[in-house]
């Protein structure tokens, strides 16, 4: 008998659903695409109960068409998804959601991230590894709904979306919500990382009650079975397993071959992010001033810290979208990459920063901004200037990692970044680094498809079963020559940032 099986990606931008069989073979796949409100400055607000929907609406297309090439349903054995680690919505006692879903896009709770930084607590760096709070930490979206909202008087549960999705499709109530000790390690604050249980001492600071925080489960913990009523729209029969799922980034990097410590990888996906993995809690690299963040994997014993741009590859929707009128041709990615190849290295002295919902850390005030623009500045030119500015930042990233005792020698590139072969070669002068890409490029889904299958005992180890699908792809050798250049300019670009430009984006900021 044939087996297969349904994986699914709740993403910023997309839910992305497939049907694969156990030898890996994609039978039917769809995207679908968010929904992105922005009610006012620093804020951004999703609907969780979209995600829900979304991720039906691609089971649903993904059925008929396994069904159209004659295959029999009765054989798909189980469901995994992944999702966002840094965002959650309130859930209230019905199951649905009271307030908006709120991610690592948001930088509503500036103040409180303030307010307790000032604090200067050791208790999070020993317990979680992340030393300081951070506007993207569920830990301090939730201490925000519980200020700001009615949600202490009708709130059950705070949820992630991809529980909520695996939830809502084994029909379970909210008192049976859950959350995978990789995405529990996405809340930034608020837990014990080695013993995989939230801390009492970390939420009596935050002020969040555990009755708040749902159970914490494996990934591959079967937490229920298909219900009647998605089986119903779905076009699946009943009682299909369904595993508790796992955080988008852990499943990145599983799909990158972060299988042992000391190996580099960046998910070029909405939030741009470089990850290096680790034995557990480096001190050098937990440090406040690194600015990086420290989660546990999916698969036992494993962490790993990561340097992010929050808006990193959303820039890139935002300039196809916004600048060039181009919402719904995703094919302009590859129109604006090929003209851009044309553009000499320094995109002609344009800079652009990429922080289009405000940077952190020292550049919080910091927006998003074209600098150094002429006569002859097009498209080509602005676009290769974004592509750049997320590598000047990784540049800024490596650095913490090697002083931390990093080697990193090569870096492996995954999600839909890794299409470009612009941008890939960009990344590697920029790092003076090789950068590869795998020929097994589905990242996440591929992920979730092996651990469903581990899950249900089809295969019987999940690390060996990884490491057959990482053969390499393409491989991008660093020059030597732009790579000096891009150093000098990520300098000058670093003195501008944090001396001439801070009180610029201030003030701006206030007259808004």
């Amino acid at each position: 008998m044939n087996k297969y099986y349904i994986g699914f990606d709740a993403g910023t931008q997309s839910v992305k659903v497939a049907i694969y069989s156990l030898n890996m073979e994609c039978i039917s796949e769809c995207s679908y695409p968010t929904t992105i409100h922005s009610p006012q400055a620093g804020w951004v607000e999703m609907d969780i109960e979209e995600y829900f929907e979304l991720t039906l609406k691609g089971i649903k297309e993904c059925v008929k068409d396994f069904k159209n090439k004659g295959l029999d349903c009765k054989n798909i054995r189980g469901i995994f998804g992944d999702g966002i680690i840094c965002g959650i919505a309130g859930i209230g006692k019905n199951g649905k959601p009271i307030t908006p879903y709120i991610n690592y896009l948001d930088s509503r709770c500036q103040s409180d991230v303030e307010e307790l930084s000032h604090k200067n607590l050791d208790i999070w760096a020993k317990e979680t590894g992340n030393s300081q709070p951070n506007c993207m930490f569920p830990a301090m979206i939730a201490r925000w709904l519980i200020k700001n909202t009615h949600f202490s008087q009708d709130g059950a549960k705070f949820m992630h979306n991809a529980p909520y999705i695996l939830m809502n499709l084994a029909g379970l109530s909210i008192e049976n919500a859950f959350i995978d000790w990789g995405t529990m390690s996405g809340w930034g604050l608020g837990y014990d990382i080695y013993k995989k249980t939230w801390s009492d001492a970390q939420l009596k600071i935050l002020e969040i009650n555990n009755k708040y925080l749902p159970k914490i489960v494996k990934p591959w913990d079967i937490i229920g079975y298909l219900s009647e009523k998605s089986a119903q729209i779905t076009g699946l029969p009943t009682g299909i397993p369904v595993c508790a799922g796992a955080g988008d980034t852990m499943q990145s990097m599983l799909g990158c071959g972060l299988l042992e410590s000391n190996m580099a990888a960046d998910v070029a996906g909405t939030c741009a992010m470089f990850c290096v993995s680790t034995n557990g809690i480096n001190e050098e690299l937990s440090r406040p001033e690194t600015g990086l963040i420290f989660n546990s994997g999916s698969l036992e014993n494993t962490y790993f810290y990561w340097g992010f741009i929050r808006t990193g590859g959303l820039a890139l929707r935002w300039f196809k979208d916004n600048i060039c009128n181009e919402i719904d041709n995703n094919s302009y990615f590859d129109t604006l990459s090929k003209r851009a190849e044309k553009i000499p290295v320094g995109s002609k002295g344009v800079l652009f920063l990429p922080y289009l919902t405000k940077g952190v850390g020292e550049l919080s005030q910091a927006s998003g901004a074209f600098l150094n623009l002429g006569l002859d500045s097009d498209q080509a030119i602005l676009w290769r200037s974004v592509l750049e500015a997320i590598g000047y930042d990784y540049i800024g990233i490596t650095d913490i990692y090697k002083k931390g005792g990093a080697n990193i020698s090569e870096i492996t590139i995954t999600e839909g970044g890794s299409k470009s072969r612009l941008w890939n070669q960009i990344k590697a002068d920029m790092l003076n680094t090789k950068t590869k890409t795998l020929k097994k490029a589905g990242g996440a889904i591929m992920m979730n498809i092996l651990t469903v299958a581990y899950a249900l005992g089809d295969i019987s180890d999940l690390k060996q079963e990884i490491s057959k699908f990482l053969e390499i792809d393409q491989e991008f050798l660093p020059n030597e020559k732009n790579s000096q250049y891009y150093r000098e300019v990520f300098n000058l670009r670093k003195k501008l940032l944090n001396e001439d430009m801070s009180n610029v984006f201030k003030t701006l900021n206030m007259i808004k």
